[in-house]
């Protein structure tokens, strides 16, 4: 099923303009940002703030929904855009980052992958087949095939095992999502490349994935614990072997000049709990750079945070008052501090989109880059393919 219409080429670099055509959201304009909304929530938000700030696309995550309020529930209640009210578009990953990230919580076969529940110690068997009919009875637009993201680092004989195990599975995931209606359904599934950071797995993978019936290639298993640099260079040896013509989604992913970086290599979709969970714990993204509302400096600027944010929260609020609000620990904090670090993401990504229809993406990218110059965006949590 073809989704997604390849409208610019940047003139200097990877960087490209395209449209999403989903079930729920025709003409989403990519590069696109999706906030993530793990239990069917952005935290602190709510869906008509999440659409005034323009995005149209959020992700959930299915392991987690799986577990509550349940996929069979959801289904009742008419899918999870009903269930939670969302009128825009969805994607749900597969399970698969748990595979990672809940490595003393599970058991990997062949068959899949027996998970005990980090809520009450039950067993729970996700298999490519089984993994398809939740995320088919959760109902998002974009689904993600079951795959194994693969822990760094590891040996290379493991992750071509792993890889080749992947692969196998994504076999299972699309014969079960056509047995299920397929993307007529009104789920559309997008295959998972693997393969660490070596360079013949990633080209291997990309190959295999690129070569299956899917109408997206998501690169996974990056933002896992590997230097910045090496995740840039599995960008550089994995994307000539996936098609243009289908978007590329990386998962997981990230700062912002990771995702400046990423657009230059030719990635289209994002995602990350970062600006919303660092929102949280107090750092906020400023046309300067980030900081920390808890350092003492802010205690008495009677202006915005950023001067040259525009958002309702910069509009309103000083910076001494966000200050107030974290230091007391007030639950508006959370909320103005999220809507804010999102509007930056969302205005980052328009900025980008229009740079690169421009020609000028180069040079907004360096722009970009010196205004951040000295902000620790590089040098902290860089957010991965986490819950948030």
């Amino acid at each position: 099923m073809t989704i997604f219409q390849l409208h610019k080429n940047a003139s200097d670099c990877g960087a490209r303009r395209g449209i999403l055509d989903l079930p729920h959201a025709q003409g989403i304009p990519t590069p696109v940002f999706m906030p993530v909304g793990t239990q069917g929530t952005v935290k602190a938000m709510t869906f008509p703030e999440v659409e005034e700030l323009g995005f149209r696309l959020i992700l959930g995550n299915t392991f987690h929904l799986y577990l509550r309020p349940g996929d069979e529930r959801v289904r009742r209640f008419g899918g999870l855009h009903k269930f939670i009210g969302w009128d825009g578009a969805m994607l749900t990953d597969s399970g698969g980052y748990q595979v990672f990230s809940l490595k003393d919580l599970r058991t990997i076969t062949e068959e899949g992958v027996r998970f005990r529940s980090p809520l009450d110690g039950s067993y729970h068997d996700f298999t490519p087949e089984r993994v398809m009919e939740i995320e088919h009875n959760l109902g998002a637009d974009i689904i993600m095939a079951f795959d194994e993201c693969p822990p760094y680092p590891a040996t290379w004989e493991y992750v071509e095992a792993s890889m080749e195990r992947t692969h196998r599975w994504l076999r299972r995931c699309i014969d079960a999502h056509e047995r299920l209606g397929g993307d007529t359904s009104g789920s559309i599934l997008f295959g998972i490349v693997q393969g660490s950071t070596y360079d013949d797995l990633r080209r291997r993978s990309a190959e295999y994935v690129g070569s299956q019936p899917l109408a997206g290639i998501a690169i996974g298993g990056v933002s896992v614990g590997e230097p910045q640099l090496e995740m840039r260079r599995v960008l550089d040896v994995t994307l000539p072997f996936i098609p243009t013509d289908r978007p590329r989604y990386l998962m997981g992913v990230g700062t912002p000049t990771d995702i400046l970086d990423s657009v230059m290599a030719g990635i289209d979709m994002f995602d990350c709990v970062l600006p919303t969970r660092m929102a949280r714990n107090g750092t906020l993204f400023t046309s300067q750079g980030r900081v920390h509302i808890g350092n003492a400096r802010w205690t008495d600027e009677s202006g915005p945070i950023d001067p040259d944010c525009s958002c309702q929260v910069c509009r309103r609020h000083s910076a001494a008052y966000l200050r107030h609000l974290h230091q007391t620990k007030e639950i508006l904090y959370s909320r103005l501090a999220t809507y804010h670090n999102l509007a930056f993401y969302a205005r980052l990504m328009e900025q980008i989109r229009a740079s690169i229809e421009n020609d000028t993406f180069l040079e907004f990218r360096r722009s970009c880059l010196s205004r951040w110059h000295g902000s620790p965006d590089d040098a902290v949590d860089r957010g991965g393919d986490v819950a948030d």
